[in-house]
């Protein structure tokens, strides 16, 4: 049987876990070039990434992704788990939004034209802190 509690998480587990899960699938198979990019650009935030060979740095955030995106499509695997991975994962995103140079309007949280991309990966923080909270205050319990 399956739980309101569940029930009440499905739709967004679905749908977040159906992305993040498919933008991990996509990263698996990633050329030298696309691998270089995205490695540069992570490194130019979080140096120590730099440090890593680029199909490496490719290969394992492209696993994360996948582990995120199961973990949240999974009912078994419980909402505080899946939802603290994701968090995670979007609070990483965001550190690339906050500290990469020309992503944000000078003196301000809004996107430029190019921060735009990362500045929508709000949403993921927002569901990996909902599904946090919503198992952690459960009455059910």
């Amino acid at each position: 049987m399956i739980s309101r509690y569940l029930l009440r998480q499905l739709p967004v587990r679905v749908t977040t876990g159906a992305y993040v899960l498919n933008s991990g699938l996509g990263k698996l198979h990633a050329d030298q070039e696309t691998a270089e990019s995205l490695q540069g650009f992570a490194a130019n935030t979080y140096p120590v990434l730099g440090k890593l060979d680029a199909q490496r740095f490719t290969t394992l955030l492209a696993a994360g992704e996948i582990m995120t995106g199961v973990a949240l499509l999974v009912p078994l695997v419980p909402a505080v788990l899946a939802g603290a991975a994701l968090t995670g994962f979007a609070g990483a995103l965001l550190g690339l939004y906050l500290k990469t140079p020309g992503m944000r309007q000078e003196g301000s949280l809004r996107p430029t034209e190019q921060g735009i991309s990362l500045a929508k990966d709000v949403w993921l923080l927002g569901v990996g802190l909902s599904l946090v909270l919503d198992d952690v205050t459960r009455e059910d319990r």
